[in-house]
């Protein structure tokens, strides 16, 4: 039992093991498909050229074509260095010999130069056109060419020596592409023919080249034969005989090749036109193949005899018009072959796609006036050609002509009707590249206008950079231009790039230019055109820059038109309702309605503008009425909460009370500079200036405020005033009565205040003191106060020392004597008071 569990684990681990080897030999597989893949694209990208002198001026890129006997030419995308015109470089790689012997590989190499080198001496339209002679390697033969698109037999299905997977299997030959491609390739026979005298002898697939422009070219002149009679004597070409021991890559393809050529080893024109039979047959036949193709001479023998009693059965595949003529071509006896010029004369080729195409080509031998006849008709005849023939074949053509301004309108339309069934791709890589420049042409003035007719076109079509660049800046030329017409188209599809536009764009180079064209022009039709143009931006512009620069612009057009009223009424409408702009109140009352309400007077405007106007005035009205009846019941609801805010605040009382302003400064060293503050310092301390202050008296304390206090009357004062002596001095006498004012009740009318004005405002700043050091004492110091004018009234005492006014109060000593006393004293007389007081 232990034997056979341990004989089914070896089995299990067996079997796992053999798994993980196919997994891996899987995983290594194609890990190996895949390096190969690779390392062969990079192959062929660097290594396409190795040491061939091409190199030097031409760079190569892409594999996409092959050509020539068996297709032994690789063709690659190419560009020359110098001048980055684009090419095709033809490639024959050395190693593709070694399945040869010696012998054959030199002839093979014979045969390949030998094609090439009588291919470069030969120059016409049909013909493939080599630009860089012949160059050889050790490793490569290599030349360089017009740019090609593939060989006849890669688009038939011929895919030996072509990257893979090749894609031609998609490509479908149209009928148009067929019949002008015959018509090319015997119009390069006819030209070989009866110019040259030369047999091409192997007219096949391989041996027909259709280049960029989708045109066809006669290549593979390997083995081409020249005539070696006179010049005018009959043709007579070289024969050699088709030998089976040499490689078929070295003699003419049996397929196509004619069957007097093995029957009775002659050739003549005559072949070559029994080759183009046999390939309109391939290219018409469903299997895209020649009429029993053959692998010896055997086949070929029996193909032969066939042919003499071939049925009508076998040429429904070929269109009817062209049918009798194959037929004719694929005859056994040459003479009965229609040669190359009645092949070129049959109706099959009366077509108009097929006449357009070849006044295309023959442009070049036109002057102006019948180019330009013919470019009148051209959009007309493009509706029967396919897309991709007037892609490749008619574009190629007209873009010959750009270079002439003169002929550019003529042209334009064509392009635009060929560039309205392209796809963005394929606009930018062939029309726009053209195009580009003629939108900095101002010189035909149809140039522009035709480019703003079928400006929709081209803004789906262009990418956004390049509108910027050169769509925008022919736009700003057009409205800088003397033509109301362009003026029009410019400002009519002008809202269409709104969505491209940039603020510095809209603010220093497009509203600049609308303003001005709308206050400069004379014509009606632009300024309305102005005005809508204005009005289909707004919603694209910034708010500021609507109310800094669009608004104030409309007081100043000139024009009264209604017309004109209403572009304006429209543009305002969409600014007060458009929910990102808005006019603000202000800017409605100050600036738009004083410029709306007189235009509701002109006599020019319908019932229904006139309503319009004014309603949008009243519409602003009610705005600036509600807006501004809120903003004042906010207001005055903000005082009135602020009334009762402060009502209703409790009044907190300070607890410290503040301090006087004459006591803010005492104790601080200013009793000297600032009056009464002697009297008005606080003590700072126990010990106190004993010498300064002195008690008040009741009779004496605040006399001086009340001689200053306004509302105080003389009889008032008089009740209140009271001199007092100091206490060292004897009292000598008391002024307390009313009649003592003798002097003073001169003017009745004078307030005490008004009275003692005199002295307060001509006193000196020196201190009254009398001889004895005595202190003048008042409820105010008036120490800066000068009294020396009442000094003649003052009594004087025993030692005939005048006796101080604030000293009076304690004596009976009157300050002005009577009677018996007057005589014997020195004091003023009544004359002297009343000078005094004059």
């Amino acid at each position: 039992m232990s034997k056979c569990h341990n004989t089914l684990k070896k089995c299990r681990n067996f079997e796992i093991k053999i798994i993980a080897k196919a997994k891996m030999e899987v995983f290594n597989k194609v890990l190996s498909q895949v390096s190969s893949s690779v390392s062969s694209t990079v192959s062929q990208l660097s290594g396409a050229l190795p040491g061939n002198p091409v190199t030097r001026e031409f760079e190569s890129s892409l594999h996409v074509a092959s050509a020539g006997p068996g297709l032994l030419w690789k063709v690659y995308k190419g560009m020359k260095r110098s001048t980055k015109q684009e090419a095709s470089i033809f490639v024959f790689e050395k190693r593709q010999l070694e399945r040869y012997n010696k012998s054959d590989r030199e002839y093979i190499l014979e045969v390949l130069r030998r094609g090439v080198v009588q291919l470069t001496k030969i120059r016409h339209p049909k013909i493939l056109t080599v630009q860089h002679a012949l160059e050889e390697s050790r490793d490569s033969l290599a030349f360089a060419a017009e740019p090609i698109f593939a060989s006849l037999a890669n688009v038939l299905g011929q895919t030996m020596n072509m990257p893979q997977p090749a894609n031609m299997s998609e490509y479908k030959l149209f009928d148009i592409e067929i019949k002008y491609g015959l018509l090319q390739i015997g119009e390069g026979l006819a030209f070989l023919h009866n110019d040259v005298k030369l047999l091409h002898k192997n007219i096949s697939p391989e041996s027909i080249i259709i280049n960029a422009q989708g045109a066809w070219k006669i290549f593979g002149l390997d083995f081409c034969v020249h005539n070696t009679s006179p010049g005018n004597a009959p043709p007579n070409y070289p024969f050699e005989e088709y030998s089976p021991t040499i490689p078929h890559v070295c003699q003419p393809n049996l397929d196509y090749l004619s069957p007097e050529c093995i029957t009775i080893l002659k050739h003549s024109t005559a072949s070559d036109m029994f080759s183009l039979g046999m390939l309109t047959y391939s290219l018409y036949s469903p299997e895209k193949s020649c009429l029993r193709p053959v692998r010896d001479l055997q086949q070929f023998k029996t193909r032969v005899q066939e042919l003499q009693r071939l049925n009508s059965g076998k040429f429904h595949c070929i269109p009817e018009e062209l049918r009798e003529f194959v037929k004719l071509l694929l005859n056994v006896t040459p003479e009965v072959r229609p040669d190359a010029h009645q092949f070129l004369k049959i109706p099959f080729f009366d077509d108009v796609g097929i006449k357009t195409l070849t006044y295309l080509d023959s442009l070049l031998q036109w002057d102006n006036l019948q180019k330009s006849q013919f470019y009148k008709g051209l959009p007309e005849a493009l509706t029967k050609l396919p897309h991709r023939v007037k892609v490749q074949r008619v574009l190629a053509c007209l873009i010959h002509d750009l270079g002439q301004p003169a002929m550019v309108p003529f042209i334009l339309p064509s392009i635009f009707d060929i560039a309205q069934e392209c796809t963005k791709e394929e606009f930018c890589t062939y029309v726009l590249p053209h195009i580009k420049p003629l939108m900095r042409l101002m010189e035909p003035i149809q140039i522009l206008l035709i480019m703003l007719q079928r400006m929709e076109l081209l803004l789906n079509l262009t990418p956004a950079a390049d509108i910027q660049q050169h769509v925008l800046p022919m736009l700003y030329r057009g409205l800088d231009s003397d033509t109301p017409q362009i003026h029009e188209l410019c400002l009519s599809v002008l809202p269409t790039f709104a969505g491209l536009l940039d603020h510095s764009n809209v603010k220093n180079s497009l509203l600049p230019r609308i303003k001005k064209l709308c206050l400069n022009t004379s014509t009606l039709s632009v300024r309305v055109n102005c005005l809508l143009c204005v009005g289909r931006l707004l919603e694209h512009l910034d708010k500021w820059l609507v109310l800094d620069e669009v608004l104030p612009f409309l007081p100043q057009i000139p024009s009264r038109e209604p017309a004109v009223l209403m572009g304006i009424l429209g543009i305002y409408k969409l600014s007060l309702n458009h929910k990102k702009l808005g006019i603000t109140k202000e800017i409605i009352a100050s600036r738009v309605l004083p410029f709306l309400i007189p235009l509701c007077i002109e006599n020019g405007l319908t019932i229904s503008q006139f309503n319009a106007l004014t309603s949008l005035v009243k519409e602003m009205f009610a705005i600036v009425e509600t807006e501004h009846r809120t903003k004042l019941e906010q207001l005055n609801s903000v005082k009135d909460e602020q009334k009762v805010l402060s009502n209703t605040a409790p009044v907190i009382a300070p607890k410290i009370k503040p301090q006087e302003l004459d006591s803010a400064f005492s104790g601080l060293g200013l009793d000297s500079f600032v009056p009464g503050m002697q009297k008005k310092a606080p003590e700072q301390g126990p010990i106190a200036d004993q010498q300064v202050r002195e008690p008040v008296n009741a009779t004496g304390a605040g006399l001086l405020d009340d001689w200053m206090t306004p509302q105080k009357t003389e009889s008032s004062i008089n009740k209140q005033l009271q001199w007092t002596n100091t206490p060292t001095g004897p009292v000598q006498n008391t002024w307390s009565s009313s009649k003592n004012f003798g002097a003073f009740q001169a003017q009745p009318s004078m307030t005490t205040s008004s009275s003692f004005g005199s002295f307060h405002h001509n006193s000196t700043p020196n201190p009254w003191t009398s001889s004895n050091n005595r202190t003048f004492n008042s409820s105010r110091s008036d120490s800066c106060q000068n009294w020396g004018a009442l000094d003649n009234l003052l009594p004087s005492n025993s030692s005939n020392v005048k006796v101080p006014m604030n000293k009076m109060g304690a004596q009976s000593v009157p300050l002005i004597p009577s009677g018996e006393s007057s005589k014997n004293s020195s004091g003023l007389s009544n004359d002297d008071i009343m000078d005094l007081l004059s």
